[in-house]
């Protein structure tokens, strides 16, 4: 796959998506989780959606349950989830694998395009973020400890780029 633009996703409430749908504007993908550590970023998530999405930024989170089980839930208990307790209108997707011989192919794309630390490929935890930028590729990157508010230059930097 040349670009992000290539891929193919389902929607949370099961519906079909084409990430072409994007084309030209920022992506920043998320793996989630309900029931962890860093469940309170989806309120930093939504704030970087409600500032950007009118500039071209599109959030996509990921529900994942691969790490320590945080996300065991129906699709329609994470939806719920997320827009009681966090305001989250972005864009959710079904729950996917991030790791192994299941993971998402998007998520095989964006482990090669940007490895983590040391060059490995894995994702080690829930709120792993890619940003992607208006061209289809991955810019960079992020921990599940960098919090959303901190990618705010980077994104301001993808969003003005031609």
């Amino acid at each position: 796959m040349a670009s992000i633009y290539d891929f193919q996703a389902t929607g949370i409430d099961g519906t079909p998506v084409s990430l072409a749908d994007h084309r030209g504007k920022v992506l920043l993908i998320v793996n989630t989780a309900s029931r962890c550590g860093f469940t309170p970023q989806f309120a930093g998530l939504e704030q970087l959606w409600r500032d950007f999405r009118d500039r071209g930024l599109v959030v996509l989170g990921f529900p994942c349950n691969q790490f320590g089980h945080q996300d065991p839930g129906s699709e329609a208990e994470i939806a719920s989830f997320c827009a009681l307790n966090y305001g989250v209108s972005f864009p959710m997707m079904s729950k996917v694998e991030v790791n192994g011989p299941n993971a998402h192919p998007l998520y095989r794309w964006l482990t090669e395009a940007a490895p983590g630390v040391l060059g490995t490929r894995a994702i080690k935890w829930n709120f792993t973020k890619f940003l992607v930028g208006r061209d289809g590729q991955v810019i960079r990157r992020y921990a599940p400890t960098d919090k959303p508010e901190a990618l705010r230059a980077d994104i301001e930097r993808a969003l003005q780029a031609a």
